[in-house]
């Protein structure tokens, strides 16, 4: 599976934490696109893996949800670790 496919599932692990991060910050789909200036649709699509989101957006997001994306995206990174079980992901990014 190629690492830009919104099914990899280090990405599905993103998008995981990014809604339990919203909901955790009890800001609903509508609230977080008005702070945005986009639409709940984009949000909804977003959070199921329709539309795939890019680094300047997931900051956006996170900003949006007052949250230090440095943070949030420490994290990630150590969230993903284990589900790797801390082994080195050989996966390659899709060029």
């Amino acid at each position: 599976m190629m690492a830009g496919s919104t099914h990899h599932p280090d990405y599905q692990l993103l998008l995981k934490m990014l809604k339990t991060t919203r909901e955790s910050c009890k800001v609903p789909q509508t609230e977080l696109a008005n702070r945005l200036d986009t639409t709940q649709t984009f949000i909804s699509k977003v959070e199921r893996g329709e539309r795939r989101l890019d680094i300047v957006e997931l900051v956006e997001m996170l900003e949006a949800l007052a949250i230090k994306p440095e943070d949030w995206l420490k994290d990630y990174v150590a969230q993903r670790h284990r589900e790797h079980k801390n082994k080195p992901v050989t996966k390659k990014l899709a060029m």
